[in-house]
């Protein structure tokens, strides 16, 4: 079977290597397509923490059963099947206190171990939730939007608050959509034109604000002085997740869903004065992969993927996916050639 392998930074290559054997407690599955996330970038690009090479990328799948034994979920060959990509241990504090997106020992599909980039590859049984309902696109972009729904579900957001999305990138735009039906009002924050257009004409957010000098003067505008009682950070950007709690009310809650490398820096009075509650948020859980399920049908996918290949030409294609002047959202591979 073919497969592609990121052989060190900036050097993709397409190889070929004997299928794989289901063990027990695992299944067999075909990869249809694998949507191409910030990690994999991170990763090609040689600035993703915590990583080594030769390393098989692909987190974002979709998939259908060729081989599978007996299983609690009624999972049979032949059913489309979304993965969660986060094979936990199951005994660490974190496991067995039901938070196994942030287990000790975690190892993530295409970072700690080979991913999906592939034509077919075996994982284990558990990691499986059944998705005939949904198309291979659908499939693919369950994972990121599941992102957004630990972080919207880990701040408790109730209808008919405010809160500022801070990135339109794939996991903000996510966090957006699953805001508003939470009866959230949402404000899009971010210094891509092109991306705020995207967030108002397609995800529908109530308001757009570019990222600059007068960002906290417009949000006050906005909120009649109140600011924003929950604030996400999608970006990742050191001066992005700093500035972010000036956007925020007093007793308001602040979210890291956006990963940066090095230390961040906030004055203790201004953020004492608020009462502000900092918290991260890390991969996601069964609960927020079936709430996504769940709710796709209200999710514009067809635009949310701007850019898709087959894995024949992802290589070719790869480097443009890094500038953002092409365009991109969110970019898929097909595995499965028609």
């Amino acid at each position: 079977m073919k497969y592609i392998v990121c052989e060190k930074p900036g050097e993709f290559i397409l190889k070929e290597k004997e299928a794989p054997v289901r063990k027990e407690n695992e299944a067999l599955l075909q990869i249809n397509k694998v949507g191409i996330c910030g990690t994999d970038l991170h990763a090609y690009g040689g600035n993703q923490a915590f990583f080594s090479y030769p390393r098989i990328l692909g987190h974002e799948l979709a998939s259908t059963v060729l081989e599978i034994g007996d299983n609690s979920r009624g999972i049979k060959a032949g059913d489309n099947v979304v993965i969660m990509p986060y094979v936990s241990c199951g005994t660490c504090i974190a496991c067995r206190n039901g938070k196994t997106n942030c287990c000790t020992n975690i190892k993530v599909l295409g970072v700690h171990t080979d991913g999906g980039m592939q034509e077919q590859i075996t994982v284990p049984t558990s990691i499986l939730l059944p998705a005939n309902n949904l198309s291979d696109d659908q499939m693919a972009i369950v994972e990121p939007l599941a992102i957004g729904a630990h972080a919207i579900r880990r701040a408790a957001i109730v209808p008919g608050e405010t809160v500022a999305v801070v990135g339109c990138g794939p996991i903000g735009i996510g966090i957006m959509k699953l805001a508003q039906i939470a009866g959230a009002k949402v404000i899009a924050i971010d210094m891509n034109e092109q991306r705020l257009a995207y967030a108002k004409e397609k995800i529908g957010v109530d308001y757009t604000v570019k990222a600059g000098e007068n960002t906290v003067e417009e949000i006050t505008k906005i909120t009649n002085g109140d600011l924003c009682t929950a604030v996400f950070d999608a970006s990742g950007h050191k001066g992005a997740l700093e500035t972010c709690p000036n956007y925020m009310s007093h007793g308001g809650r602040f979210v890291l869903v956006g990963l940066s490398k090095g230390e961040l820096t906030y004055s203790h009075p201004a953020i004492h004065a608020k009462e502000m509650t900092l918290m991260c948020s890390r991969n996601a859980t069964t609960e927020d992969f079936e709430h996504v399920i769940s709710i796709l049908d209200q999710f514009p996918t067809e635009s949310y993927i701007s850019h898709n290949v087959p894995y024949t030409e992802m290589i070719a294609n790869f480097d443009s996916w890094l500038n953002p002047a092409t365009g991109v959202i969110k970019a898929t591979v097909d595995f499965k050639l028609k």
